[in-house]
């Protein structure tokens, strides 16, 4: 073949590879271009919901977030908690520490499918955030050992503020926090199914002259009072029936069944402690208070009465509010044993 002829042919195949070269070099931009949408769109999404994507290198421990800055949802920079397994560990609730720590172990070690949990992490500021955290190996090694887990987490924070606070309505009174009805019934009734001998006392409490005070001071200073009672009320049988013992079952609850009527529900029938209780009462209120610059004068009529394992709520309540308007009607500001 001429000399002229090679050149002719390199020149042709050199255009092609060009060609070849710059198709390529389309094709490459247009899957970057697609491959960054995509990012946006998947970024997007997660923001929009609040998840976030991660994943670890279960040898190294290191953490590599996707979606998010590392140690934002506790309010950390990268520099002051580095994305490591040992970070997220130290950084667990102390009460959530072990049986997330153990949860998460054993989907590693192969005993579980998935590792899921929804606890609680402490934030730089000293708050609590709640997470809901799923993950999933993804690699393995050569010998079958673990080597990548990726998981999700969300922040659920609002979600479980949202829940605490129906449920604190669902057993509160939302004027003085104290449990409603149905919630003092409801520890009545434990104190049965927890209790072989069932022994306790309901103390009835109806305000003297809170109409009166109601009508002429105006219904938020009858708030006030009743929120000023019932703080006094608790605090007093907090000092009578506390135990340092915070993990035993509380020896009484303090409840307000609505208007100016508060009950106590003591796990206790010693005669003589209950008086004290009474009489602590009364005597807190034998003077005029000094509540919002008005000194004003407000008495307990006290109804009580002693139950049993075999005694029903319903008529232990009846029990105690018949000796309360027993004293109503005989003085009042005093306390009677059914």
């Amino acid at each position: 073949m001429a000399q002229q002829d090679i050149i002719t042919q390199l020149q042709l195949e050199l255009e092609q590879h060009k060609q070849t070269i710059k198709q390529l070099e389309n094709e490459n931009n247009r899957l970057t271009l697609l491959n960054k949408r995509v990012n946006e769109q998947l970024n997007a999404t997660l923001d929009g919901t609040g998840l976030c994507l991660w994943e670890q290198h279960i040898p190294t421990g290191n953490l590599t977030i996707f979606n998010q800055q590392w140690g934002h949802l506790l309010g950390f920079t990268r520099e002051e908690l580095p994305a490591h397994i040992s970070s997220w560990k130290n950084n667990l609730h102390p009460e959530d520490k072990d049986w997330v720590i153990q949860a998460f172990e054993s989907h590693v070690a192969g005993n579980a499918e998935i590792y899921q949990a929804v606890h609680r992490m402490v934030h730089k500021d000293g708050t609590v955030a709640w997470v809901s955290d799923r993950g999933r190996i993804i690699e393995y090694g050569i010998n079958g050992e673990p080597l990548r887990i990726m998981g999700t987490h969300i922040d659920v924070t609002q979600e479980k503020r949202y829940e605490q606070d129906l449920a604190k309505l669902a057993h509160r009174d939302p004027l003085t926090n104290l449990l409603n009805r149905n919630a003092l019934i409801a520890a009545f009734e434990q104190g049965k199914s927890t209790h072989s001998t069932h022994q306790g006392a309901l103390c009835f409490i109806d305000l003297d002259g809170f109409k009166i005070i109601n009508d002429h001071l105006g219904h938020r200073y009858g708030d006030s009072l009743l929120i000023h009672i019932a703080n006094d009320i608790a605090q007093i049988c907090d000092q009578l029936f506390s135990t340092p013992d915070t993990t035993q079952t509380p020896l009484h609850h303090v409840a307000r069944f609505g208007g100016d009527e508060f009950v106590i529900l003591a796990h206790c029938n010693d005669v003589e402690r209950l008086t004290t209780l009474a009489k602590t009462l009364l005597s807190h209120y034998q003077h005029p208070i000094e509540l919002e610059g008005e000194s004003i004068k407000v008495g307990l009529s006290i109804g009580i009465s002693l139950f049993d394992e075999l005694d029903e709520f319903t008529n232990v309540c009846e029990q105690a509010d018949k000796a309360m308007y027993s004293i109503k009607k005989h003085g009042k500001h005093n306390f009677l044993f059914w």
